[in-house]
């Protein structure tokens, strides 16, 4: 029989694991369900109070359900650091597991292909079932009914998540519902931790957003040729077609942002962070390779390429963690629960936009292992895109019944994101790429949008790029509303210069009429009014001491609408004049 393993084994626990353990164990009962932002450390909590019930006597067993193949191993070592043994080669035809182990790893599709099998183990032994991204449960209805029948009957069960829940109906097997004042059931959680939570206690990095805007242009089926500017107002197909463009990697759009991705990987590998390492998250496999491609022609150096069914994946990922290799491209290896806690740097060129996937790609890289480490995540200027990098802190239920709206981010899109990576035949035909140009639209950080805009290359962005690469949130916050002013500054200067120039030729040509002016787009005219809101916030804060997100939470509770990022000209204006009030 194996021996129990050692609680001094253990790490110290920080202040959340600390609380919801001692909640946990005041309160015994079979299910328990905790919600902890990426890189707060769920695996280690889970695995202590699995140690604490092992060695109380209260369990004999502990089954981990996990989302992939390559989580099993991940959690398998973990256990193994702290003295429980789990088996992570487990088969659903080996039934039960040797009697070197406390236990096993398995995966929610594992579960759902032989669920009797593990009923029958859970039934064996006193077993504590580990849940972790429980969301998983209702995926599909094999799965939620495969997850119940396997583990109703074990001892105690503790899920887990560290994303927004999902927006379907399907109820999530051992999760609480409590009805709320409008008869809708919400999921409720025992203990709570979000981004907002762990960075106020310096166990996540803060999370700089740098969107890229640019001119498309393409070539429909029909043969008609269209073009956009990424981040300006248009209807969702304009937006996904132009979105579509600029990931294409035979345009500029994607050389741009890849140099500039690694120009500020290389400031973070000079100013504190010597094995900072960058991570493109790709749409499908065609892309991911032809990104890696791009790579190694801007940085001279190749890229690690990932791609979920090629064999040894799994080895290639935990070979890239430990090495000092610069970028890693993938699909969707990455997009939940790995850890490569040097990640700091990540190119977000998918067309997934799910708030779950958004959730699970970014928490790739907010894993901090030292004060001052920060994450650079560059993404196109897309509205649904902007909105969730303004909204990381938010906390989000599973709510059952809700009316859903057809606003592209529906979670059900997900398992296709998960599950297709091959490059669509029949879209390619449609949609022709003929160019793309980016440029630096605005730096998203604690909900505030900086910046005036800058064109790709040139001093203006490099501002942006070269900020420190150790900086605390309130440096970040600092640094982002000085290069703002800055900005701000030298376009006054510039317009008086213009001004005056204009002046002493009108003078010459006295009697002429003078040229209207240039008209300006709703795009330039939403450009200056989030610059202003976003002067009056950071103004806002200085007297009071308030955080920016707090305040721009604050204008929008009061105001209405979505982040500013998203907002309309109308809404914009609504929120300066209601802060000049605050």
């Amino acid at each position: 029989m194996v021996a129990k393993p050692s609680l001094e084994a253990f790490p110290p626990l920080r202040s959340w694991q600390r609380k919801a353990m001692v909640g946990y164990l005041r309160r015994p009962s079979e299910d328990y369900m905790a919600v902890a932002t990426p890189g707060a450390g769920k695996t280690t909590f889970a695995l202590r109070i699995a140690a604490e019930l092992l060695v109380a006597g209260t369990v004999d067993a502990v089954t981990v359900v996990a989302p992939t193949e390559h989580l099993k191993t991940q959690w398998a070592q973990a256990a193994a650091r702290v003295g429980i043994q789990l088996d992570a080669a487990f088969r659903n035809a080996d039934l039960h597991s040797s009697a070197d182990f406390h236990g096993a790893v398995v995966t929610y599709a594992q579960v759902g292909m032989a669920p009797q099998v593990h009923r029958r183990r859970t039934m064996t032994r006193r077993t504590f079932v580990i849940l972790d991204e429980i969301h998983h449960a209702g995926d599909s209805r094999t799965w939620g009914d495969g997850v119940k029948a396997s583990f109703e009957n074990a001892t105690r069960r503790l899920m887990l998540t560290g994303t927004p829940f999902r927006s379907d109906d399907n109820p999530i097997p051992f999760v609480n519902y409590e009805r709320g004042d409008d008869g809708l059931q919400r999921s409720r959680a025992d203990s709570v931790y979000g981004y907002a939570d762990a960075l106020r206690d310096g166990v996540v990095r803060p999370v700089i957003f740098l969107a890229y805007s640019g001119e498309t242009r393409w070539r429909t089926s029909a043969g008609d040729e269209l073009a956009a500017r990424l981040g300006e107002p248009m209807t969702q197909d304009l937006v996904a077609q132009a979105w579509r463009t600029a990931l294409d990697p035979t345009g500029d759009w994607m050389v741009q942002v890849l140099r500039a991705a690694d120009a500020r990987l290389q400031v973070k590998r000079a100013g504190g962070m010597p094995d900072a390492a960058g991570l493109v998250i790709a749409t499908d496999q065609q892309n991911a390779r032809s990104y890696a491609k791009l790579i190694e022609r801007v940085t001279g150096e190749k890229a690690v390429v990932v791609l979920s069914d090629d064999a040894g994946a799994s080895d290639r990922i935990a070979a890239f963690a430990t090495s000092d290799q610069r970028w890693m491209v993938a699909v969707r290896m990455v997009s939940e629960g790995v850890d490569i806690p040097r990640l700091s740097v990540g190119v977000y060129a998918t067309s997934a936009s799910t708030p779950l996937y958004f959730a699970q790609a970014i928490g790739r890289f907010v894993r901090a292992r030292r004060p001052g480490e920060t994450a650079s995540v560059f993404l196109p200027s897309v509205p649904h895109l902007l909105g969730l990098a303004s909204e990381m802190e938010a906390e989000r239920n599973h709510v059952l019944g809700a009316p859903k709206e057809d606003d592209g981010l529906d979670d059900t899109l997900l398992e296709k994101a998960q599950q297709t990576e091959d490059a669509s035949g029949e879209l390619l035909k449609r949609h022709e790429m003929l160019s793309a140009t980016a440029e630096l639209d605005q730096v998203i950080f604690d909900g505030a949008s900086f910046g005036t805009g800058a064109l790709a290359g040139t001093p203006e962005e490099e501002e942006y790029l070269g900020l420190p690469g150790l900086l605390t949130a309130d440096q970040v916050a600092t640094l982002l509303n000085k290069r703002q002013a800055d900005q701000l500054a030298a376009q006054k200067r510039r317009s008086v210069a213009t001004a005056q120039a204009d002046g002493a030729g009108g003078a010459r040509v006295a009697g002429m009429t003078a040229a209207p002016p240039a008209p300006v787009s709703a795009g330039e005219r939403r450009v200056v009014l989030r610059r202003q809101l976003n002067a009056l916030v950071a103004a806002h804060h200085h007297r009071t001491g308030q955080p920016h997100g707090k305040i721009h939470a604050e204008l929008r509770r009061i105001c209405g609408g979505p982040p500013s990022a998203q907002a309309t000209i109308e809404q914009l204006e609504e929120r300066i004049a209601t802060c000049q009030t605050l």
